[in-house]
């Protein structure tokens, strides 16, 4: 499904400021939300990765920090073993050669190859906002090339011949 006709087919689609940049295979992703907050810390993000995903889509409020990586290749890889089909990173990653090759979709501000700490600091399941959209657990998340849009349930675009 293509955002640009998401947007037009349904005018309550939420649509994130065009701040975030692709670094993994799949370049167009969409899933049921998860959500975390976290500062600098990525523990609650390798233990959501951890999980089974069943195609839902992590969204990590970081806050917007470029200091310290969120995602990285092992956690790329760990979110496509586990069936993940995308990571929305309102911060940075690193491993960008890597995650590249992780068949899951990952969107992120920057690159940066400082890790984060592991105190295990932030918070799971919780509504976060950012990049001009309030996003909450369990509401549906659309990426491809031209954007990300946000809705409170899954979309569906009808095509006509």
């Amino acid at each position: 499904m293509h955002t640009a006709d998401l947007c037009d087919a349904h005018e309550h689609v939420r649509v994130l400021a065009p701040i975030f940049r692709d670094f993994g295979k799949r370049r167009a992703f969409h899933g049921r939300v998860r959500t975390l907050s976290v500062l600098e810390d990525n523990v609650l993000v390798r233990t959501q990765l951890e999980m089974l995903g069943n195609g839902d889509v992590l969204v990590v409020d970081g806050g917007g920090s470029l200091r310290t990586a969120l995602v990285g290749g092992n956690l790329g890889k760990l979110a496509e073993t586990n069936g993940w089909a995308g990571i929305v990173v309102h911060g940075c990653v690193r491993d960008a050669h890597e995650l590249v090759g992780c068949d899951i979709g990952v969107k992120a501000l920057a690159t940066m190859p400082r890790k984060s700490g592991k105190k295990g600091t932030g918070s799971e399941a919780v509504t976060v906002s950012f990049a001009d959209v309030t996003i909450a657990p369990g509401e549906w998340l659309y990426a491809d090339d031209d954007g990300i849009v946000v809705a409170a349930h899954a979309l569906h675009v009808e095509r006509h011949a």
